[in-house]
Parts: C-alpha cells; structure tokens; sequence
C-alpha cells in the first residue's frame, strides 16, 4: 500500500457559520497528491472528543503524514505551526466547556515541536505566490489541543517518524461577507494552496 496522509479540519465553531477546512478536507478526500493518498476527517470543535476522534481516525487509517487545519479567522496568512503547547484555554467549545489554563495531559512535556517541515512548506507555498508564514503559537484552543493529542501520542507509541503538524487558514471569501472586517482567501486557492503543501511533504 502506497503513503496515506490523514488531512483533518474541524466543523463551524463559535460565530463562525462557515469553516473553510471543512470544505478544503472534503474536497481532497480520496484524492491522489504527490505520493500521497488523501483520507480526510471532520472533528468537532470540542475538547472532550477530538483528541480522542483523531486518534481513533489515525489508528484506523494508519498513515504516514497527517495534517491538521484551523481556521485562525483574522489572519491574512496561511500559518503552518511550529509549536503545541500542554494547555487548554479558551472559549466555550461545542460542549459549553471553556477550560482555564488546564493541562491537555497532567504531567505531558510542556509542549511538541511539529515534525512537518514548516520552514520548507512556507518557502513552497511564498514560491506559488501565497502569503504564508511560520506561526510560533497554537494558541490554547481545539487546535492546539489536538495537535498536542497528535504528537503526544506519536512521542509514546515511538512513533516519530511519521510526520505530523498543524496549519491554520484565513477565512475563506464566504465567512469573510458574513464578517467583513475578516481578511480572506479564495476557497479554490486555500485548497490549492493545502495540495502544494502536501506535495512538498
């Protein structure tokens, strides 16, 4: 069997009727790019089940890449991230949970570097005429908490070699006319956009 990359994005969350990387992950699903095959996952924007949906999705699919993406509305930049962070923080989640300052795992290493080459995906995506930076910080939410679930778990099961990391979009065109102070990105071009970075993988 060839390389699987698991591509996850996460359902609409907090005023946000609209999530572009629900959109980009089925639009690649079952797609062929570069040396990968595609399988893709929606997690729900919720503490207490997308580290655990993620994980089972991984264990089933049992690839060799897997790719995170957020929606980090208010950015105008496409963001892989280098850090995860061993906090959860933030707003109230789909389940009206909005922990304060809590350990993601009581006594876990107080955070992970991405093993995705974040450097050579940003050079790749600046090449094609995107704007795109390194982003040193996660932030506390749903997608610091589950690229922290990722990577913990890669780092105890002795699995490092598979290469892992999370990547934060702008809004797409459609959320920003709902939120017109938002900057934006076409949706063809964000996907576009998460296709060069799997074939730089």
């Amino acid at each position: 069997m060839g390389n699987i990359i698991l591509l996850t994005g996460f359902q609409p969350f907090l005023d946000y009727s609209i999530n572009p990387t629900e959109a980009i992950v089925k639009e690649l699903d079952g797609r062929k790019i570069g040396e990968y095959e595609v399988r893709g996952a929606i997690l729900p924007v919720s503490f207490r089940e997308s580290g655990d949906l993620l994980l089972h999705h991984f264990q089933t699919v049992q690839p060799t890449a897997v790719v995170m993406l957020g929606l980090a509305a208010g950015r105008s930049k496409i963001t892989p991230e280098r850090v995860a962070i061993n906090i959860n923080s933030g707003p109230e989640d789909r389940d009206g949970i909005a922990p304060v300052d809590e350990p993601i795992r009581q006594g876990g290493p107080a955070a992970y570097f991405s093993t995705l080459p974040v450097r050579r995906l940003i050079q790749r995506l600046n090449e094609e005429g995107f704007p795109a930076e390194i982003s040193n910080s996660a932030g506390t939410y749903v997608c610091n908490h589950v690229m922290y679930q990722m990577l913990d778990y890669l780092h105890e099961k002795g699995s490092e070699q598979v290469a892992a990391g999370f990547v934060h979009v702008p809004a797409s065109k459609e959320l920003a006319a709902q939120h017109h102070s938002l900057p934006s990105m076409d949706l063809k071009e964000l996907t576009r956009a998460v296709t060069l970075m799997i074939k730089e993988l």
